[in-house]
């Protein structure tokens, strides 16, 4: 699906608005792209749209979007007086690298939960656990466990090809960060699963918070190359390097510290009972207000940056929705 035909005026949008337009897009983008798939293939592949149709159900059920949103933030932050001052092509391909960070996303959701062998994602039961559930109804030959997570990880391996579609029409500069980032979160997911299996992970995000560097297995990258595509996208990604690194050491440790006294999804028995101990009565005071400096922090970086005052309030607002202080 190309965008080419939604030319922004935005003189009186709130920096939210435009980012909720070029979302929208975005969507566009991902419904085109995988509609487009399920019609060419349900006639000559009719057994192959099941993997289609998997990822579009997530790809639905997504209401967050984080890894689009962190990229559109930083694409128009660096814009400064909006999109018509960097032009449609480029917005056209801030919009085609964002929904292909959602694919990826998405890719590695699906291993994850293969992995992890998580009953449900976003609402609705996982590829592996359904694909093996239909298995068990219909009688099939062979182990439905097996048969759910071997589907299930070939329509993670369709939406990584899909995402890699995407991306090879992203600009040389914007796809040398998409093709970091695709190594380094594959190299970090392998190295947090080797942890678990040695017992050696740990739940506290001390290194996070005292600065992430590539072959973090947490995943800073996932932060910090989304922004990073954003504003090589706007075209200032020489200018605004330093301070968006700095930004996202900060927001990403915070993610983290959030992470790890909530106990959400990827922390076990182990780094529940190290933060239950830690954290016990006053001790969650000291670590709230260890979140609250680290977007202090990733505040002070940008507002030495070159950008404009309602988008350095923008990028404020993002840091704290994604270290969960407020939305």
């Amino acid at each position: 699906m190309t965008t080419t035909t939604h030319p922004q005026r935005w003189p009186d949008a709130s920096p939210e608005e435009q980012r909720a337009a070029l979302l929208g897009r975005v969507d566009e983008e991902l419904h085109g792209l995988l509609s487009k798939e399920f019609r060419c293939r349900r006639t000559a592949q009719p057994r192959a749209t099941t993997l289609i149709e998997g990822i579009a159900e997530l790809v639905r059920a997504s209401d967050e979007r984080v890894r689009p949103v962190i990229c559109l933030t930083a694409f128009l932050a660096a814009a400064g007086d909006g999109t018509d001052a960097v032009g449609e092509e480029r917005v056209n391909a801030a919009v085609t690298a964002c929904a292909a960070l959602e694919l990826h996303d998405t890719w590695l959701l699906v291993r994850s939960d293969v992995r992890d062998n998580a009953p449900m994602r976003r609402g609705v039961p996982t590829l592996h656990i359904s694909h093996a559930a239909q298995h068990e109804r219909s009688g099939w030959r062979g182990e439905s466990r097996r048969f759910g997570e071997g589907t299930a990880v070939l329509a993670g391996d369709l939406a990584l090809s899909y995402a890699d579609r995407l991306a090879r029409r992203l600009p040389e500069p914007a796809w040398r960060w998409w093709d970091e980032l695709r190594t380094e979160r594959t190299l970090g997911a392998q190295s947090d699963a080797a942890s678990a299996t040695e017992y050696l992970d740990d739940g506290w995000p001390g290194r996070c918070a005292t600065g992430c560097t590539s072959g973090c297995a947490a995943g800073w990258y996932g932060v910090r190359h989304a922004l990073r595509i954003g504003v090589t996208l706007a075209g200032r990604d020489g200018e605004l390097a330093a301070p968006f690194d700095e930004y996202a050491r900060a927001v990403h440790a915070a993610w983290r510290l959030r992470g790890f006294l909530e106990g959400g999804q990827g922390y076990d028995a182990d780094a529940l009972f190290l933060r239950d101990v830690g954290f016990l009565g006053n001790g969650r005071e000291p670590a709230e207000q260890t979140i609250a400096e680290l977007v202090d922090r990733a505040l002070e970086a940008v507002d030495a940056a070159p950008l404009a005052p309602g988008w350095r309030a923008e990028l404020g607002r993002l840091a704290l929705r994604v270290s969960g202080c407020e939305w």
